[in-house]
């Protein structure tokens, strides 16, 4: 037990842990984006929809509990290796190289992961935290909606969101071992068509109930 934490607690290990946890957040979001598509069909379809996930009972309790260890491990680690990070280069490159794969995503990484932390807090308040007496989920999704400077948040947070997995998707592969230059290619490509279907798939839902609405 001890060389796990030990294992885990150097570069790679706490790296490894970044990949495992974003794997998993990224297979959530799939899941949570197909399940969101039900809006476009109105209310009964996505009323129930949010049902037959409440009849889960135990299961869909243990995926929010395993969601929430995962939320706390990303970005404890997030923050530990941006802060070694930091430390180890106090000063920053006059010169900003984008020789080595550098990007915008890459360079923005931990400040879009902060800000998406920021996000998720936000929208279980607006959502999961929110009261159900007397109105359904749907009800609560159009009102939310129906107000242009939420339509924006979300829409911006989405973008934030996009940029950030876009860089996290390929580099989760290469934290793995497969970044092989044959396939890297394939994999950042992946990586793009994944990011602009997160962002603009979870994007376009606030607008589009702001004017169905």
């Amino acid at each position: 037990m001890v060389w796990i934490v030990s294992t885990l607690w150097t570069p790679i290990g706490k790296k490894l842990l970044m990949a495992v946890s974003g794997v998993c957040f990224c297979m959530f979001l799939t899941v949570h984006l197909a399940g969101n598509l039900t809006l476009y069909s109105g209310s009964n379809l996505f009323v129930a929809y949010a049902q037959r996930l409440h009849q889960l009972g135990i299961l869909i309790i243990v995926s929010e509990w395993g969601l929430m260890v995962l939320a706390m491990i990303h970005v404890s680690t997030g923050s530990i290796l941006f802060y070694e990070n930091r430390r180890a280069r106090p000063v920053s490159y006059k010169v900003n190289r984008r020789a080595g794969g550098r990007t915008l995503a890459s360079a923005t990484m931990p400040y879009t992961g902060f800000a998406v932390f920021a996000f998720v807090i936000y929208h279980l308040l607006n959502f999961h935290f929110a009261d159900r007496t007397n109105q359904t989920i749907y009800q609560i999704v159009a009102d939310t909606f129906s107000h242009p400077g939420r339509v924006f948040v979300y829409a911006l947070a989405m973008a934030v969101a996009a940029l950030h997995v876009r860089h996290g998707f390929w580099s989760l592969f290469q934290t793995l071992g497969a970044d092989h230059p044959k396939y890297m290619p394939m994999v950042k490509g992946m990586s793009i068509l994944f990011s602009l279907i997160i962002g603009f798939g979870f994007g376009v839902i606030p607008i589009y109930m702001l004017f169905a609405g």
